[in-house]
Formats: C-alpha cells, structure tokens, sequence
C-alpha cells in the first residue's frame, strides 16, 4: 500500500482476487463548482487517519490483507484523453480478474469506467445512488458533463439494467430520457429497501456522496436535502449480489467541515473493499 493520504502514480497490475482502490482526480466535467480532483487524496488521508482503522465491519482486515491494493491515482491528460485515459486504466487492471473501487473525481468518470466494466461483465447492474440522475443528453452544451455520463451509458448498451436509488431532483427532461432508456429510479421519497429490488449479478455499485443526505455528506458541490442516511447507503453495500467493483465520485474537500464527508466516503472504501473481499480467498 502507498504511504497515508499519498498517491504514486500506478504501476501494479491487480489479479485474480484482489481489489484496488484507484484515484481518478479531474473535475473539468463539473458544472457548479470544481474541487472534487482533490477528492481522491482527502478520501485516502481519511482512510489512513489515526482515528479509526483499517477493519471492515465484515472482518475484513485492509491493513493487514494482500489482496487490497491502493493502485494510486491515474494520470490524466485533460478532455477527451482523460476519458480515454481512465477506460484504458480501468480495463488494465481488471484483463487478469482484478475488481476496482475507483475515488473521483466528479461523476463524469463513470462513463469511461463502464466502458471498460461493461464488456467484461454481460448482464451488468448498476445501481447509482445520487440525488441526480445525471441523464441529461447535454448539459450547458456538454454531453460528457458530470450530469450526462449514465445519458453516454445507455446509448451505447453498456449495462443491462439501471437502477437509481435516493432520486431528488429529476427533471422533465431527465425524467424522459429515463423512460426512453428503461432507467428504474427510485425516488427518495419512495424507497423502501434494497431487497424490493430483485437483483441478479453481476452488480456495480456508482455512489455519488450527495445522494446522502447533507447531514452525512457536507463536502459535495451540489447537496441536495433529503437523502439517505450513511447506514442505509451501507445496507446496498452489504446486501448486493455479486458486487464486482464500485465508485465513490464527487467528494469535494473544500466544503467538507471537519472532513465529514471524506470520512464517509473512507467508510465506504472500506465495506466495499470488506464485501468484495468476503468472498475471495486471502492471497
């Protein structure tokens, strides 16, 4: 693992077994405010803070285990490199089996992270917990904006089915491009669990930090009223059929008081990383 809250560029090549945790730094697709670049290191330095630990609720040992590996942070280019940048890392480190918990960044990056996920895994789910939907066929003249990437996702086939938990905020046009795509969204107002919604695996898990409520997530550039308890955030964590990777986007440290959300956004990590590795041997 790299030293605490530092991130070496990548070099290792995850295998079958281990699960990475991947820093992709870019915000240039943020439409309010930009900041969550800095997201991947505020995560990593509250992950390494003295204090909690590296114990996962599920037994999982992070520090103590050889099959969680902290890859660093890609180097990214800027525009439509960057996207070309993170599809090509991602599918590196999954060809020999390896399963990612990639730290953005804005939400932009789950577009090219799907378009390396997706062909690798047929019949893919994501559930994309978000006060946004983030479907808008372009925004402000953007369509690779931070509110466009699961519009990109649809269009080119790369899941079977999307799932949409913690919904606030959905336009009129939003609301039309999910009904063209056959996105299932889950209002806040409506949820009622993860078990009314009948999943199969393969699962990937898009967790955007306001999707929590305010309360439990500061730190984001667009907080929304609302949304979900960090327990019940951690309940799809847990409870999701074979999770094969995860992101946690949007933490943005310039507006974290006390690095709330970043320690949210650490917790996460760690379940994830602990539900991943819960059904794979040590190495």
């Amino acid at each position: 693992m790299v030293a605490p809250g530092h991130a070496e560029p990548m070099t290792t090549i995850l295998s079958t077994g281990q699960v990475g945790l991947l820093g992709l730094p870019t915000d240039e697709a943020s439409s309010f405010e930009r900041g969550a670049a800095q997201g991947p290191a505020a995560a990593r330095a509250a992950l390494h803070s003295d204090s909690s630990n590296l114990m996962s609720e599920l037994g999982i040992d992070l520090g103590e285990s050889e099959s969680f590996v902290d890859l660093g942070d890609l180097t990214l280019s800027g525009g439509a490199e960057t996207r070309a940048e993170i599809e090509a890392g991602v599918a590196a480190q999954l060809e020999q089996g390896g399963q990612l918990i990639s730290l953005g960044g804005d939400h932009s990056v789950a577009y090219p992270i799907l378009r390396a996920y997706g062909p690798r895994h047929e019949g893919l789910t994501v559930i994309q917990i978000d006060a946004h939907p983030d479907l808008y066929d372009n925004f402000e003249g953007d369509r690779y904006s931070h509110a466009c990437p699961f519009a990109r996702v649809m269009e080119e086939g790369l899941v079977r089915r999307l799932i949409q938990v913690g919904i606030r905020t959905a336009t009129a046009h939003q609301l039309e491009q999910a009904e063209r795509f056959g996105v299932e969204i889950v209002p806040r107002a409506t949820w009622t669990g993860i078990e009314r919604l009948a999943l199969e695996p393969p699962v990937y898990l898009s967790i955007d930090l306001d999707g929590f409520d305010p309360a439990f997530a500061p730190g984001v550039a667009h907080p929304e009223a609302g949304g979900l308890t960090s327990r019940e955030g951690l309940d799809y964590v847990w409870r999701v059929p074979g999770l094969v990777g995860a992101d946690v986007v949007e933490l943005n440290p310039k507006q974290d008081p006390g690095g709330l959300t970043a320690g949210l956004a650490a917790k996460l990590i760690k379940e994830l990383a602990g539900r991943m590795l819960s059904r794979r041997p040590e190495r």
